[in-house]
């Protein structure tokens, strides 16, 4: 995929696919993490994933979008598309950890369900924090107030979906973030729609 970087036409599609390869990364360091958090807890993986994990990985998921929020734009769209982007790569290896360690018990439903929800839920909670990221220059003091609230939603979003994935309810995890992503868009195409004033 990488390579891929070299041949893309233009800059914006080289950051978004570049965001997804950084997304793959902090998924590896967040499984690092995470397994040192699950021995901490007593190998107790039900409360590590639903209460531990969500924290570990979104506060990680964050940091590049900061980097990026800080140093080069606080554009709002650019930021909640490379969250976004952020947010599948890390469902990507993810996905592919899970699948590959339960090859024996999984079916072609279960994990396209698990691929597009967990997919989804990533892009959508990384986005909450890039949308609060955006105020770095222009409402600075809004920026601590409004991203620590958006990173503590896409914390909680995370441990509802993780909770759900475990329990007896399943099909509520993956109907969740595609039920999130039409709220959002429908959102936007209202506000698009709505004649700005001269």
């Amino acid at each position: 995929m990488v390579p891929v970087l070299f041949v893309l036409p233009d800059k914006r599609s080289k950051l978004f696919l570049g965001y997804m390869l950084i997304g793959v990364c902090i998924c590896l360091i967040a499984g690092q993490v995470n397994t040192i958090l699950l021995s901490l807890f007593d190998g107790d993986r039900l409360y590590v994933t639903t209460n531990i994990t969500p924290i570990s990985e979104e506060i990680l998921k964050a940091l590049p979008v900061l980097y990026f929020a800080i140093l080069f734009s606080d554009d709002r769209n650019t930021l909640v598309s490379i969250a976004f982007a952020l947010g599948i790569g890390f469902a990507i290896l993810e996905s592919s950890v899970i699948l590959i360690n339960s090859l024996k018990t999984v079916t072609v439903s279960w994990a396209f369900a698990r691929g597009m929800g967990a997919a989804l839920m990533h892009g959508i909670s990384t986005s909450f924090v890039g949308m609060g990221m955006s105020y770095v220059r222009k409402r600075r003091k809004f920026f601590f107030c409004g991203t620590f609230a958006l990173l503590i939603t896409a914390i909680i979003y995370h441990g509802i979906f993780n909770t759900l994935v475990q329990s007896d309810y399943k099909f509520l995890a993956f109907i969740m973030p595609s039920l999130v992503c039409c709220v959002v868009l429908v959102a936007q195409f209202k506000q698009s729609r709505v004649p700005h004033s001269s």
